[in-house]
């Protein structure tokens, strides 16, 4: 290998030439430093460069891992990483630095990887797009006057330009599946409880957030997942039981599945053409492997599930910001926060105990609904987006009306949320392109716990349309 071309390699790889002594792990943190630096002014993908950590952990004894000394980012929201900031992309947390790593953090160090930097978020992720008024909007590789996806759209970026291999990212209603697929990439939303929630299960909103990465490749998802799901041992939830190795699993076939696939949407809109299009390429293509596929929806009303959210998730941040106001001493003040914060917060202040509730019971109710409609089917598809990846300022949470950021959002990202509320493992592959060159991401989506079919399926949609040939304009 030389310098020149660290970013052709996976994770797997690059740990693999590690372990060949053919690389140091510090020669890779100087490569990953250098495409920071040099892409990062196009793309406002790394907010915190914590590059004499980096370099200091590289030169040490590194845990023996799966990925020793393979560099790797996180994300500037939820996993607190010892003396480095955790802003949550908000002016109110600007000087916030965690006092510890969160369990995650430690689990992806004793994986081997070393913590380069912290990446974009938009304001406590609460917006498909990472466009902030703390740190700026976030720019897409494959075009850099169109969204990076969000709320783990610097993760993606950073990705999809070969910064690292693979970033930690999470997943609240699409934070994981949007950006990957905004930047082609692998983005997996793991089954509740699969990953640990570093003690901090409030803030996962009654459990929708999950954590994981982003990836060029199913493998390094899948070798990141066996190296990061051990149970807690003080978590109250029951360890997930799964048959082998997650890599593993992309050896094997997935057999014949029968697959469901919609393109229904909340408001009974079409989508965009392109992504339209995409979608019934997706089936025919599922077909030619020899899948059973037939379309049907989710069958939930759309109305009543988004209002049990709404209730859910704005009480849920009204509490977070209770505690933040604890540890600061302060409440924040209106300057502090953006305009569809702001109301978040004043909202959820006004939910009664009764109504917070009621948006649970509703959400648990709807969410064994839809899997019960979905149980006769291995895996359900549907587009990740309802449209191409848009321009920056189209959702615009700083200077938009927050009413026309509502109305924008579900046009573009129709789909990802029900899975954060069932809890079902549900992830994107970048199986197509626009005729403007921006990934179209397709999302599958399987039974709770069932991680497995969804890579081994993943890895044969990988080997019969392969996309790691495919590079954006800002590359390596």
């Amino acid at each position: 290998m030389t310098i020149d071309n660290y970013a052709d390699y996976d994770g797997v790889a690059l740990a693999d030439l590690v372990a060949r002594k053919e690389v140091t792990p510090l020669e890779l943190v100087d490569a990953a430093i250098e495409r920071i630096e040099k892409h990062n002014p196009a793309l406002n993908a790394v907010v915190h460069k914590g590059y004499e950590d980096a370099r200091a952990w590289a030169k040490g004894d590194l845990p023996d891992g799966p990925f020793r000394g393979v560099p790797f980012l996180v994300k500037d929201l939820g996993v607190k990483v010892k003396g480095w900031p955790a802003t949550a992309g908000s002016h109110y947390l600007r000087d916030y630095v965690a006092d510890e790593d969160s369990i995650l953090a430690t689990r992806y160090r004793q994986a081997g990887v070393v913590f380069v930097g912290r990446t974009n978020t938009p304001e406590y992720g609460i917006t498909g797009t990472t466009e902030s008024a703390r740190l700026g909007p976030c720019r897409n590789p494959w075009n850099t006057e169109h969204i990076s996806g969000g709320s783990s759209g610097g993760a993606a970026a950073a990705v999809a330009a070969g910064i690292v291999p693979m970033a930690h990212a999470s997943d609240g209603l699409g934070s994981i599946r949007i950006p990957a697929a905004c930047c082609g990439l692998v983005g997996l939303k793991t089954t509740r409880a699969r990953n640990p929630d570093s003690g901090e299960d409030g803030e996962r909103a009654m459990g929708f957030s999950v954590d994981h990465v982003v990836t060029r490749t199913v493998r390094d998802s899948a070798a990141m997942l066996d190296a990061t799901c051990a149970p807690e041992p003080d978590s109250p939830y029951p360890p997930l039981p799964y048959e082998r190795p997650f890599v593993e699993e992309l050896t094997r076939s997935p057999g014949k599945l029968k697959i469901a696939y919609s393109a229904e949407t909340p408001r009974g809109a079409d989508i965009h053409p392109e992504n339209q299009a995409a979608l019934e390429k997706t089936v025919t293509l599922l077909r030619e492997l020899g899948h059973e596929v037939v379309e049907q929806g989710l069958g939930v009303d759309y109305r009543t599930l988004y209002r049990a959210q709404g209730a859910v998730s704005a009480s849920n941040f009204a509490a977070g910001m209770l505690e933040r106001e604890e540890m600061l001493g302060r409440p924040p003040e209106e300057h502090e926060l953006e305009p569809l914060t702001w109301r978040a917060l004043n909202a959820g202040r006004k939910i009664t105990g009764a109504q917070a509730f009621w948006g649970w019971r509703t959400l648990r109710r709807l969410s064994r609904q839809i899997i019960h409609n979905l149980l006769p089917y291995d895996a359900y598809l549907c587009p990740v987006m309802g449209t191409p990846p848009p321009k920056i300022g189209h959702i615009d949470p700083v200077n938009l009306d927050p009413k026309e950021v509502d109305k924008r959002q579900a046009e573009v990202f129709p789909f990802t949320p029900p899975f954060n509320f069932t809890g079902q493992p549900s992830l994107s592959l970048p199986l197509w392109w626009s005729a403007d060159d921006l990934p179209l991401g397709m999302m599958f989506t399987g039974r709770f716990g069932d991680e497995a079919t969804l890579l081994r399926l993943a890895a044969q949609l990988e080997e019969a349309r392969p996309w790691i040939g495919r590079k954006p304009p800002v590359w390596n």
